[in-house]
C-alpha cells in the first residue's frame, strides 16, 4: 500500500509539473537567451529590442541585438538579429543593453559597446523601419565621456519635443539630444549621486555611494518622471526615483523588484500599451539559465494613487490573457509563439527566421487561436528535415497531450535552406483554443525545421 501511495504521489507531482510548465509564460522568449529588454510601442504594436546572450556563455558573450514583436502581449514573433556590434566600424565588441525610440517616422537604436580604444561608448543606428536595417550614421560614438562607464542608454522624447539620453555605471549622466537624435549641442551632465535621490547603500563602497548601479530606464506618467534602475549591492534589485522634471532633482521611491531569478543583474523596461502598464526585466529561469544566460520576462505594473509603486514579485505566469485573438486563416510564422520547449530560433537568407525542433517531444504553443464558428478544414505547414526516419508534427488543442487535430510528416529536404509544404485534412475545429505543435521522431538533434503554418476555413 505504501508503495502504491508513493507511485500515486509521484504521478501527481509529475502531472502538476506538467500543468505548471504548460501554463508558464515567463520568460516570454524561450528559443534564445535574451537580456536587457527595451520595449517600444509604435502603431499599436510592441517592439521588444533585446541583447542576446550566446548559448553556454560563461561571461557576457554578446554579439548582436534582436527584435521581438507582439500585438496581444502573449504571442511573440522573433525577427532575429537587427543589428550587431560589427555594424559599427569603430566598435571592438560587447553588444550590451539597447534602447530604441521613434521620431518623425525614423527609428533610433542606441547601443553601448567597447570601442577600439578599449573603453565603453554609446553609438546610435538609424532606420526607416522598426525592423531595420539599421545604419550607423556617424561612424563614431555618439557619447564617450572621460570616465569608464558609458553603458546602458535610455531615451525619452518629452511632450515638448526635447529628447533626453541617460546612461551610466556606476554613475549616472544625461545629455539633451538635438532634434536629429544623433547629436547633442550641450555638455554632458553628471547627476548628483545622493541618498535622497537613489537610496543609501549599506557599507562603504568606493565610487558607489548610493543604491544606483546601472541600466536606467526613463519613463513619464501623469506629468511625473520615473527613473527605474538596477541597484546594488549584487545581486541587483530594481529601484526607482521620481521627479517633476526630466533632469531632476530625483527623489528615491523604493524597490520595484527584489533580487530574484538566479541572476546577479537585472534591467527594467516600462511601457504603456492599450491602457495598461507593463514592466519588463530579465532572469535566469530557462534551462541552462544563469548570470550569463538570461531571459526576458514581462508583467503588469501597478501604481498607487499617489504615484508610488508597490513591490512586484517575479511570476512565471506573465500575462494571463491575450489582448486579442490570433487568426489561423492567414500565414503565421512558426517563430510566433507564447511558449516552447526544446526549440531553437534560427535565421538564414532563404527564409529569414524559423524554428528548429531539437528533439522528440519538443513543442511550441500559440495562445488564443480563434477558429471562429465556421471552423477549419485543412492545415498547411512549411517544414523540412535532414533525417531519413519518420519525422512528424502533431497539431493539438489546449495541451501537449490535447485533442489531436492532424499530423503532418516532414519531407527529407536535406537542410534548413530547402523546404517542402506539408498538408493534412482536419476535423471541423471551432472556437478559441491554444494550439500546440508537437514534434516527434527518433533523431537526437535538429529533428525538424518549421517556417510557417496556416489553416483553411470551411
Amino acid at each position: 500500500m505504501k508503495q502504491k501511495n508513493r507511485i500515486i504521489r509521484s504521478i501527481a507531482l509529475a502531472l502538476t509539473a506538467g500543468v505548471m510548465t504548460a501554463a508558464a509564460q515567463n520568460p516570454i522568449i524561450q528559443t534564445n537567451y535574451t537580456a536587457d529588454p527595451a520595449p517600444l510601442v509604435y502603431n499599436d504594436k510592441v517592439y521588444l529590442y533585446t541583447s542576446h546572450d550566446e548559448d553556454n556563455s560563461t561571461w557576457f558573450t554578446m554579439n548582436d541585438w534582436r527584435l521581438y514583436t507582439t500585438d496581444d502581449m502573449v504571442n511573440w514573433t522573433d525577427h532575429g538579429t537587427v543589428l550587431a556590434y560589427t555594424d559599427f566600424k569603430w566598435a571592438k565588441g560587447d553588444a550590451w543593453a539597447p534602447h530604441c525610440t521613434e521620431r518623425n517616422g525614423k527609428f533610433y537604436l542606441y547601443v553601448p559597446m567597447i570601442a577600439q580604444n578599449n573603453r565603453p561608448a554609446i553609438g546610435v543606428a538609424v532606420s526607416d523601419s522598426p525592423y531595420g536595417p539599421f545604419i550607423d550614421p556617424l561612424g563614431a560614438p555618439l557619447v564617450q565621456s572621460e570616465v569608464y562607464g558609458d553603458i546602458d542608454p535610455t531615451v525619452l522624447v518629452d511632450d515638448d519635443g526635447q529628447a533626453y539620453l541617460y546612461w551610466g555605471n556606476p554613475f549616472l549622466y544625461y545629455v539633451k539630444l538635438n532634434e536629429d537624435m544623433i547629436s547633442c549641442s550641450e555638455e554632458i551632465v553628471g547627476v548628483p549621486m545622493v541618498v535622497e535621490s537613489f537610496g543609501k547603500r549599506e557599507g562603504e563602497v568606493r565610487d558607489r555611494p548610493t543604491l544606483y548601479e546601472e541600466g536606467p530606464w526613463l519613463y513619464k506618467r501623469n506629468k511625473l518622471y520615473y527613473l527605474f534602475w538596477p541597484g546594488g549591492p549584487l545581486p541587483e534589485h530594481i529601484g526607482y526615483s521620481t521627479s517633476a522634471s526630466p533632469t531632476g532633482p530625483w527623489k528615491y521611491g523604493g524597490t520595484v523588484m527584489s533580487p530574484e531569478g538566479g541572476v546577479f543583474t537585472n534591467h527594467p523596461g516600462v511601457i504603456d500599451f492599450r491602457g495598461k502598464t507593463y514592466f519588463f526585466y530579465h532572469n535566469g529561469n530557462l534551462p541552462g539559465g544563469g548570470g550569463f544566460t538570461r531571459s526576458v520576462c514581462v508583467q503588469e505594473l501597478a501604481f498607487n494613487p499617489d504615484g508610488s509603486i508597490p513591490e512586484l514579485k517575479m511570476s512565471k505566469e506573465a500575462i494571463e490573457k491575450g489582448l486579442k485573438t490570433l487568426n489561423p486563416y492567414v500565414k503565421n510564422e512558426a517563430e510566433t509563439m507564447a511558449w516552447s520547449e526544446g526549440v531553437k530560433a534560427m535565421q538564414n537568407e532563404q527564409v529569414g527566421v524559423f524554428v528548429t525542433a531539437m528533439r522528440d517531444g519538443s513543442y511550441t504553443k500559440v495562445k488564443g487561436v480563434d477558429f471562429r464558428d465556421k471552423g477549419a478544414r485543412k492545415f498547411f505547414a512549411r517544414v523540412g528535415t535532414t533525417h531519413n526516419d519518420r519525422v512528424t508534427m502533431e497539431v493539438r488543442l489546449d495541451g501537449v497531450e490535447g485533442e489531436l487535430v492532424c499530423t503532418v510528416r516532414a519531407a527529407r529536404t536535406g537542410g534548413n535552406d530547402r523546404w517542402s509544404l506539408a498538408s493534412a485534412d482536419v476535423s471541423n475545429v471551432k472556437g478559441v483554443h491554444d494550439v500546440y505543435f508537437v514534434f516527434k521522431g527518433r533523431a537526437r538533434t535538429d529533428l525538424m525545421f518549421f517556417d510557417y503554418w496556416r489553416f483553411t476555413e470551411y
